[in-house]
């Protein structure tokens, strides 16, 4: 986040996605990450919806395209996983993309296949 300190919640999500980085290490399927780091977020009591659906609407229209975002936080942030070698603009486009169709001002994108979490971790702020 340019400029702006992170918010308690973005600081305790932050804390789950690095416990489970930490206890799982790299190397598994990103539902593997989803739902260990879901658990995580219960056992911190943090709310949160897994595979959110996400409408598109265009013109009048509300279009069922079959989009979900990883995890939604407390209706604020959205997290957008991936386990892959590289994250790359796609990644960013899209979890910026769903920001903008879910008037979510705060996302983060998590790459959970890195040595360190620091290198797989980027946050945007719509």
């Amino acid at each position: 986040m340019k400029g702006r300190a992170f918010s308690d919640l973005s600081n305790k999500v932050i804390g789950c996605v690095i416990e489970v980085h930490k206890t799982l290490g790299p190397g598994l399927l990103e539902s593997t990450y989803q739902q260990c780091l879901a658990h995580e977020l219960g056992i911190n009591q943090i709310e949160f919806k897994i595979e959110y659906p996400l409408p598109v609407k265009y013109k009048g229209m509300h279009l069922d395209c079959g989009y979900r975002l990883d995890l939604l936080i407390e209706n604020e942030i959205i997290l957008e996983l991936k386990s892959v070698e590289q994250l790359k603009g796609i990644h960013e486009a899209q979890l910026l993309t769903y920001m903008k169709l879910a008037n979510i001002k705060q996302g983060f994108l998590i790459n959970f296949n890195v040595k360190l979490l620091k290198q797989g971790l980027r946050s945007f702020v719509l």
